[in-house]
């Protein structure tokens, strides 16, 4: 169903997609909590770039996945989530996509500011994810169109950010920053979980074979659980590798809200209950890095 046409910054902001932007931003928080734990320095330029970089990756992504999708046809009038700016042709593809490059240039910009503090090598995981960001949708195998999208999710929205701004910090990537990277990326997947779930049908119709078709609905709501719960167990196991890092189990606070976003998600059964889950989820991957983060921040004021 083609809507009537928004102002220009309401169109944006659906191009842009805002809600999905603190699960670019949370790594980073998360790492810096961690840098300034190991270090006791807060560094407002790394905060400041890595945010830059990462979000600018994220609304990049988001962009080009919209006019992607648009094009080849995968949104159609049959789309149950949120609307897309090129299907209802509220913006041309080609002013979508130049909105994407120059996103993804701002993004590739911050990040050199990261090389220069920590190291050329940087730029192989910063141009890594931008790429990743381009193939999500386009390119000779796009991710969101095969089963592994979502462990690309935990590389890069975990993984990968928190070990970059935690080598910035320390100059080492260290077991905490692996367990750290995996809290916050396991959640993550879970969004792109729900989303997929909510999709597998007009997805399948545009041959795609997404984890939630590959899984079934069954199995898919087994992957959510996992993942929700992942990324408390990761915690944890980063609570008992130091007594620095025993806040983590703070963790643990957000068990019971795991349980109640699977069953949430095992009883969905159309887009608008899939579409409050995706922003309980998001949210669900913010308060799990809150909690730990705070847990941290607490355990080394208090004893160190």
């Amino acid at each position: 169903m083609t809507l009537p046409r928004p102002g220009w910054f309401q169109v944006w902001m659906a191009a842009i997609r805002p809600r999905t932007l603190p699960l670019s931003m949370t790594p980073v928080v998360a790492a810096s909590v961690l840098g300034w734990v190991q270090t006791g320095q807060v560094r407002p330029d790394v905060i400041l770039a890595a945010l830059v970089t990462a979000v600018g990756i994220q609304i990049g992504t988001n962009l080009h996945n919209d006019a992607v999708d648009g094009l080849d046809g995968t949104d159609d009038d049959t789309r149950v989530g949120p609307v897309r700016v090129t299907q209802q042709g509220w913006l041309p593809a080609r002013t979508v996509f130049r909105a994407a490059h120059l996103t993804f240039a701002c993004a590739f910009l911050a990040g050199l500011y990261l090389c220069i503090l920590g190291g050329w090598w940087l730029l192989l995981p910063g141009v890594a994810s931008i790429l990743a960001g381009y193939a999500y949708s386009a390119g000779p195998l796009p991710l969101s169109r095969y089963p592994f999208a979502e462990l690309f999710v935990i590389l890069f929205f975990g993984l990968v950010a928190v070990g970059g701004v935690a080598w910035v910090y320390t100059g080492t990537l260290g077991l905490a920053a692996v367990l750290l990277g995996l809290a916050v990326g396991f959640p993550a997947a879970a969004v792109l979980m729900v989303n997929n779930t909510r999709d597998r049908e007009g997805d399948a119709r545009a041959g795609r074979r997404t984890l939630a078709i590959v899984l079934g609905r069954r199995g898919a709501t087994k992957a959510y659980r996992f993942l929700l719960l992942g990324g408390v167990i990761a915690a944890l196991f980063l609570a008992l590798s130091d007594l620095a890092y025993l806040g983590a189990v703070a963790s643990l606070a957000c068990v019971p809200l795991a349980f109640r976003l699977a069953e949430a998600f095992r009883t969905a059964d159309d887009g608008p209950a899939f579409n409050r889950l995706l922003a309980r989820t998001s949210a669900y991957t913010v308060s799990l890095a809150a909690a730990i983060g705070l847990g941290l921040v607490v355990m080394r004021t208090a004893f160190f």
